[in-house]
């Protein structure tokens, strides 16, 4: 294929993989989480970034020209390379978000062997069965579905609509995450995102406004009125990091 078609492809399968995992962690909130509906990620739309770039790089690396003469060793290579990659990618998403934005995607602080809480072997293990499950069971729908779209490449002005409203929320959700940067900046601490939302709806409850599931953060003052709750608690957590580093 011409260098334009895998670019074109590689926007598909991010276009593919950014709503498949919104869906995806949508129902694993609601059914085994928070156990709730809740808008996840840190963007409005219906799309995660992290597993659109997973699905990209899935794709591209389970046909890797590898040949060792045994088919069975050529999968279990493909297959690992895969898996490792998406532990890189979440590790360097979650690190970019926390060091970079003062802002916490997820939290595995509590997962056995736990890199900075945001890889451990648990989930690498899991990331290792989609790499599984990608390559025996989705990769070759997802191979045809490439197909489809380089013979159909009048589809690309559906997918540039969704980049086109994706770079939209994008901006507004970095406007919204510039405000907690800066409260985070100031009173050096990390935003859990996601517990910060739960937190925001229920001050909405409390005070009987109607939670809106698109725009969890929507409303400025009430999600500023959090975090400025929680001072005290992030001052105390952090002191008591600082004393344990000085033991």
């Amino acid at each position: 294929m011409p260098i334009v078609d895998y670019i074109l492809v590689a926007f598909f399968l991010f276009f593919i993989g950014c709503i498949a995992g919104w869906c995806l962690e949508v129902l694993f909130r609601r059914f085994f989480s928070a156990k709730k509906w809740i808008n996840p990620g840190f963007l409005t739309g219906p799309w995660l970034p992290l597993y659109g770039f997973g699905v990209v790089v899935l794709f591209f690396l389970s046909i890797l020209p590898i040949h060792t003469g045994m088919v069975w060793l050529d999968a279990v290579i493909i297959i690992l390379i895969m898996g490792i990659s998406m532990t890189v990618i979440e590790y360097i998403a979650g690190l970019i978000f926390i060091k970079g934005m003062g802002i916490k995607l997820w939290d595995y602080s509590k997962q056995w062997g736990n890199i900075q809480g945001i890889i451990c072997p648990l989930f690498s293990f899991l990331w290792l069965l989609v790499a599984v499950f990608f390559y025996f069971v989705i990769n070759a729908p997802v191979i045809e579905a490439v197909r489809w779209f380089v013979h159909h490449i009048e589809f690309a002005f559906v997918v540039g609509i969704f980049f086109g409203v994706f770079l939209v929320d994008l901006c507004n959700s970095l406007h919204v995450s510039a405000k907690i940067r800066k409260f985070a900046k100031e009173h050096e601490v990390v935003v859990h995102i996601e517990k910060l939302k739960e937190a925001v709806r229920g001050r909405l409850e409390e005070h009987k406004e109607k939670a809106s599931f698109a725009f969890p953060l929507a409303s400025f003052s009430r999600f500023k009125e959090e975090l400025d709750g929680r001072i005290e608690q992030f001052a105390a957590n952090r002191d008591r990091k600082k004393k344990d580093k000085e033991k």
